[in-house]
């Protein structure tokens, strides 16, 4: 399960690193082109990136790819001689755009079109033209598709060197090119075309269209190599739909469905395999450039879909597993993971340790949600041995440095740390193992050092440290990392573990989290905007990280302080609105103003692992569902405040079986169904 030999604490992802491929040149994260206006259309292996217009012009990103090759950059529909007028594009779904235009042939008299054509377009390429007549007389339209690649790996295409298109040939009923390294493409159409022009890569047919009549074509596009697809829930056909619910929120702010709706659809269409293992999938961690092996992200994003079920969280958990690091030597039993920036203070973080420290703590919280035994005992040894590495690697002082021995020393890195040590003893001892007194002794020690050490006293209540650097310095600037700071886990009983903080710290922090330094009205700031070096669109400096604003809420609901979590949770939703409800990894954390709306940021993933689970993360907060399946209890604590009216939640999983929740305006919660013998707790 193991790899055979430690790599360094950490390995730099590199700027030219994308989607598991190498960018030729290695082009700085600024270069890459934006994609922020793009609509993408994700089925993993397969995407498809276009303008709202329609056209593939073959124009920066755009094209079908699969597997992180175009396999189609250019499909360019023309009517009567002309492209159509791009009148509207939308994403119907996840893995589905479609596009009105409309067509002004030779016969029309005055403003009025009297043909529109809708193009449907799948993440695989598929597509279906659709021209529909409202003209009084019969129409004999001419149609042409200009279709062109140049089988572009998709790091070549970002980097801007895609390479010549490759010259076509007539294949059957459409057209096919051919690498010089073997592989292909090919398009077929229905109906076959009247003609095909090699030369031009031109499909071209006469359509006739009687009064009010509609006529279709219908392109697929193929590849040499076509992955085994995420298996389809049984019932709805939905890919994915076996690994999550099929879960549903209505209320008083009809958003929230559309939120839910559009989270399970892009958790979906994230899916992916473990190409050695395709029994396992995983989510990339976003769309378009971080499609490569499993990361922190994608096991951060599976905690907050438990909601969904827990299989998601076993097949991450289990491909993290086969990462860990074998053999002696300090590095044994640390997940493998890429270096990260982590800001413009300290130096990038790891992956790996950030994985490795939540891998006990995700199998712990899945056990709560009814992971089954036989699960738990697959994955326990390896939750031992990151515990055992967490020991290793602990410093005299119980501190874990971040990347490597000489520091720094994270706040976020040691709540993740005390979170690991708390919810890895209670895994222990439920499962029969020993340690679990020893690790929950070692967390004491964590939290008193931690509150003598990072905490910083001042006249205004004071404020955690962010790090401490070699030498013992603090780097004090305030950011959402806090976070991560109230966010202690989930024990049994529907209890929430003690945190580093204490009552007082925790109090102050939430202060702090509310304030408009920090909560920009669309979200959590991860730099506040009074700090140095604050840049509203910096990723780890200002911009707001939807996986920290979610986070946030969650703990300040928690923690009681619900008028800060409801702030912050209508802050994100009235970004998500804006957004399509597609929320991006993050954006601009400008601060918000009456009519305003919140600014993309041009490399931001979207859609993004940790911002899509975020959607089902902050409903089941304002729900308080707190589950413990071995103890055949569930436990309501919703936000009392109900910040958004009522709200109900159906198609969830607690105990493998479906949940329903309902929550009043009085912030009353109702469990509307679950499990047989599911108690309601405390």
């Amino acid at each position: 399960m193991a790899t055979s030999s430690a790599p360094a604490p950490g390995r730099p992802a590199g700027p030219a690193t994308l989607a598991g491929l190498t960018l030729p040149g290695g082009p700085r994260p600024g270069d890459l082109p934006s994609v922020h206006n793009a609509l993408i259309c994700v089925a993993l292996p397969a995407l498809a990136i276009c303008a709202d217009h329609g056209q593939l012009t073959g124009r920066g990103l755009e094209g079908v790819y699969l597997s992180g090759r175009r396999l189609l950059a250019r499909c360019v529909l023309r009517v009567a001689g002309r492209e159509p007028l791009a009148l509207q594009g939308r994403l119907a779904a996840a893995d589905r755009a479609v596009f009105l235009g409309a067509v002004r042939t030779p016969g029309d008299n005055g403003p009025d079109p009297g043909v529109t054509v809708e193009r449907s377009r799948a993440a695989d390429g598929t597509e279906r033209i659709t021209l529909r007549s409202s003209a009084g007389r019969p129409l004999r339209l001419p149609v042409e598709i200009a279709l062109g690649t140049d089988l572009a790996d998709l790091g070549a295409v970002a980097s801007g060197q895609p390479g010549p298109e490759i010259f076509p040939s007539v294949h059957g009923t459409g057209m096919r090119w051919t690498a010089d390294d073997g592989r292909y493409a090919a398009v077929t159409a229905d109906p076959p075309p009247m003609d095909a022009l090699a030369a031009a890569g031109l499909l071209r047919w006469e359509v006739e269209l009687a009064p009010g009549a509609a006529g279709t074509i219908e392109l697929r596009v193929r590849g040499d190599r076509t992955p085994r697809p995420v298996p389809p829930s049984a019932g709805t056909g939905r890919p994915g739909g076996a690994v999550l619910a099929e879960a549903r929120a209505e209320g008083d702010d009809p958003r929230i469905g559309e939120l839910l709706r559009t989270a399970v659809d892009d958790l979906r269409a994230l899916l992916q395999r473990d190409p050695a293992h395709p029994a396992d999938v995983h989510l990339a961690a976003g769309v378009p450039w971080r499609c490569g092996p499993v990361t922190a992200e994608a096991l951060w994003a599976a905690r907050m879909a438990l909601p969904l079920g827990t299989r998601l969280a076993v097949s991450t958990l289990r491909t993290l597993a086969r990462t860990q690091i074998s053999g002696p030597g300090p590095a044994a039993g640390r997940i493998s993971g890429t270096l990260r920036d982590a800001g413009p203070y300290l130096p990038p973080r790891c992956t790996g340790i950030e994985a490795t420290l939540a891998f006990p703590a995700v199998l712990a919280e899945a056990r709560r949600w009814g992971l089954p035994e036989q699960d738990i005992e697959e994955l326990l040894p390896a939750a031992e041995r990151c515990l055992r590495w967490l020991r290793a690697a602990a410093d005299p002082h119980g501190f874990v440095p971040d990347p490597g021995p000489a520091g720094p020393w994270r706040a976020e890195t040691q709540a993740h740390a005390h979170r690991a040590a708390v919810l890895g003893a209670d895994l222990l001892d439920a499962c029969g193992r020993p340690g679990g007194d020893d690790w929950r002794e070692w967390a004491g020690t964590l939290r008193a050092r931690f509150r003598t050490e990072f905490w910083l006293d001042d006249r205004s209540g004071g404020r955690p440290a962010a790090a401490r650097v070699p030498g013992g310095r603090p780097w004090t600037q305030l950011g959402g990392w806090a976070a991560h700071l109230l966010d202690t886990g989930l024990l049994g009983g529907g209890r929430y573990a003690p945190g580093l903080l204490d009552r007082a710290e925790t109090e102050q922090l939430a202060r702090l989290l509310g304030t408009p330094a920090l909560d920009s009205g669309w979200g959590l700031r991860s730099l506040g905007a009074k700090e140095p070096g604050h840049n509203p669109f910096g990723h780890r400096a200002g911009a707001v990280r939807v996986h920290e604003t979610a986070v946030a809420v969650g703990g300040l609901a928690a923690a009681g302080y619900e008028r800060e979590a409801a702030s912050l949770l209508r802050g994100v939703l009235d970004a998500a609105e804006a957004f399509g409800h597609r929320l991006p990894e993050m954006y601009a954390g400008d601060q918000r103003t009456a009519g305003g709306v919140p600014v993309p940021h041009p490399a931001a993933c979207r859609p993004a692992a940790v911002a899509a689970a975020a959607g089902v993360h902050l409903l089941a907060t304002l729900a308080g569902i707190r589950p413990d399946a071995p103890g055949r209890t569930v436990a309501l604590h919703p936000v009392r405040s109900a910040p958004l009216g009522a709200v109900r939640l159906s198609g969830l999983r607690v105990a493998a079986e479906p949940f329903a929740v309902r929550v009043s305006r009085l912030g009353l919660g109702m469990v509307e169904e679950a499990a047989d013998g599911l108690q309601l707790g405390g």
